[in-house]
């Protein structure tokens, strides 16, 4: 979005609206917060970067696998997951107006009102933004939906709809191991719906009830796997090449800034410049007790930078947790690993568990539970270490929309001023990759011959028919579609085939083949 229009959602929400990207849900019946539907454009774009994200992540790697789970799952879970007890937003209630509230937004909601009349209070954070009455103490409130599964409303058939999509892969990860043929390291896929109760929904689709996440699960070997293995662990301090083939003995925090790598290279290629997002890295005192380190990839919103995406070395939190509330062994067996313990002495094992112990013990954890994990190796079994990348498709969306929104000021030869409005979409990404005009609506010869070029394209990409006004108000129709190509054909394209396509961005028109269009067409659309 150009920097004059990066102030308000405003314009880009009334575009939205208007071209069939976003409305509100139910708004026939007064709208409900927190909810979205997408219109065709909209649903054809939420298609391409779902889609840009699989082939990214899962079908353009040799060691990912797919996962599609359900959305409702056993509630225990959620219990070994630890949402039952910690997943809530701390939620204060007006005394006066009765409005709900995540306490720990009331000072955005408070900037959010600036351009309404203000309570004459001063502006504290114990005062309600919308009309300055008193809060209540902020108390916890746990943000999943619950539902009853079965014909009977009892409390032994609660279950719940997901907050997340990837507690199913931990659930599933032993029989996707087992037939996909993978082994550790791996990953693990999945993208779908999920559902969280939000107390104060806001900033247009960023914070929605309901959304699509993309979330991968990448297991790996715990370092002291890969230390009897190789000899050695790499860290980051060896400066490993994050751009060449992945290596055996890369270490947890190798492992996790080549996928904070991979994630930046992925929102390139979608439309993000590197220079408008923002690498957090979190800081100790920020971190889930069980992750060793975390990366906010952040972008700048019109209402403020905020999380795109995370990454996280999750460590062996998950698999064991749900080892433990499930009583199923989540461990692997690793051949390469047993054979190469066995070449260890006596001497070679008990230092091998003293260094082990060691650092455990420096890190909080028990010496004993590290002599039996130390076991477990030289038995050539362990629970894998995860790094997992967690992606919104509905935030990524919204970035994409930000990024690309401009209104541009054009002059023509009669020193005319004109504001055109155009969507710069990545052909990747774009709802409609190419619209085909019959320059002469009524030239039977023009008219068959778009015809020809519509039906073949329309069996490779999502192509849009126009015959409507004129040419130029089909382009700016286009335009504001985020379309890249507009193909024109005229009286020279039924004497000799060519056509004059008109590219988006720079609005240049080039006659070319049918060929040379689909050349161009299929490089720009490469990963």
């Amino acid at each position: 979005m150009a920097e004059e229009n990066k102030s308000s959602l405003d314009a880009l929400s009334a575009l939205c609206k208007r071209r069939g990207f976003i409305y509100h849900s139910s708004e026939i019946y007064g709208g409900m917060p927190g909810f979205w539907d997408y219109g065709p454009l909209g649903c054809e774009l939420k298609q391409n970067v779902k889609q840009a994200w699989w082939q990214f992540t899962v079908r353009g790697r040799e060691d990912v696998a797919g996962l599609d789970a359900t959305i409702i799952m056993h509630p225990k879970i959620w219990k070994a997951s630890g949402h039952l007890d910690t997943f809530a937003d701390p939620m204060t209630m007006c005394k006066d107006c009765k409005k709900l509230m995540r306490s720990d937004q009331v000072k955005d909601i408070y900037a959010d009102q600036k351009k309404k009349p203000q309570p004459k209070i001063a502006g504290s954070d114990f005062f309600c933004p919308y009309c300055g009455g008193e809060l209540t103490e902020p108390k916890p409130f746990n943000l999943m939906f619950k539902t009853v599964v079965g014909p009977i409303d009892d409390p032994s058939n609660v279950a719940y709809l997901r907050p997340e999509t990837a507690q199913a892969i931990f659930a599933q990860f032993q029989n996707v191991l087992a037939t996909s043929r993978q082994s550790v390291p791996f990953g693990i896929a999945q993208m779908g719906k999920s559902f969280r109760n939000e107390v104060t929904p806001r900033n247009y689709t960023f914070r929605s009830r309901e959304f699509e996440q993309m979330e991968l699960e990448f297991f790996i070997r715990p370092d002291e796997a890969v230390e009897i293995l190789h000899g050695h662990v790499v860290t980051l301090a060896d400066n490993p090449d994050l751009d060449g083939p992945v290596q055996d003995d890369w270490g947890w925090e190798v492992w996790h800034k080549y996928w904070v790598e991979q994630r930046k290279k992925f929102l390139n290629a979608v439309g993000l410049p590197t220079e408008r997002f923002v690498e957090y890295w979190q800081k100790p005192d920020e971190l889930a007790h069980y992750a060793r380190a975390c990366v906010d990839i952040e972008y700048d919103f019109p209402f403020g930078r905020q999380e795109l995406e995370g990454i996280a070395a999750r460590s062996d939190f998950d698999l064991s947790q749900h080892q433990k509330w499930s009583g199923e062994s989540q461990m692997v067996f690793d051949d390469p690993l047993k054979q190469s313990a066995k070449k260890l002495d006596e001497a070679a094992r008990k230092a091998f568990i003293e260094k082990v112990q060691a650092d455990w013990t420096s890190r909080g954890k028990d010496a004993a539970a590290a002599e039996k994990f130390c076991l477990d190796l030289f038995d050539g079994k362990y629970v894998p270490h995860v790094i997992e990348p967690s992606a919104g498709v509905d935030r990524l969306m919204l970035a994409l929309l930000c990024e690309a929104y401009e209104e541009e000021k054009l002059v023509d030869d009669k020193g005319k001023e004109d504001v055109r409005t155009v969507l710069h979409f990545s052909p990747k990404v774009a709802p409609i990759k190419v619209a085909i005009f019959p320059l002469i609506k009524k030239d039977e010869a023009q008219d068959k011959l778009a015809r020809e070029i519509f039906t073949k394209l329309q069996k490779k990409v999502n192509v849009m028919w126009d015959v409507s006004g004129a040419i130029g108000r089909r382009y700016r129709r286009q335009d504001e579609a985020g379309t890249p190509w507009c193909i024109t054909v005229d009286a020279q394209s039924v004497e000799d085939g060519t056509f004059t396509v008109r590219e988006r961005d720079s609005m240049k028109q080039t006659r070319m083949t049918y060929g040379e269009f689909l050349d161009m067409l299929y490089t720009a659309l490469e990963f």
